[in-house]
């Protein structure tokens, strides 16, 4: 769906600890899609991700010890930020309440009374 050579991908290096090896590998990798330059979405796929999500999609992976790992996460991550801002929400189907529950309401509202006028005639 997304096509890989429309995603840049930046390397660095990790963050937090990891002796040596955090701090001569680049392991951290930031994958960018530019929506407004992408050919594999249409005009309206562009205008939904871009009113939900923005002009561009950025996802970071520093998780794993291996670069490769973390493309791959940070691929899935970008996948998966595209699939939500692209997403229709189902229209919501108004309903009428159930007799039972129009009933109990009834019964509640009934008891709430009879407990207040038991007060009042008290005072």
């Amino acid at each position: 769906m997304l096509p890989l050579a429309e995603v840049e991908v930046q390397v660095s290096r990790s963050s937090g600890p990891g002796g040596q090896h955090a701090q001569k590998s680049e392991t951290r990798v930031v994958a960018v899609f530019d929506v407004e330059a992408s050919t594999a979405l249409t005009d309206a796929q562009k205008r939904r991700v871009i009113s939900r999500a923005g002009p561009v999609l950025r996802a970071v992976a520093q998780d794993e010890r291996s670069q490769a790992r973390n493309r791959e996460l940070a691929a899935e991550r970008l996948v998966a930020a595209l699939r939500e801002a692209l997403r229709v929400p189902r229209k919501r189907v108004a309903t009428k309440p159930t007799a039972a529950s129009r009933e109990r309401r009834l019964q509640q509202k009934k008891r709430r009374s009879q407990t207040k006028r038991l007060r009042r005639e008290l005072e």
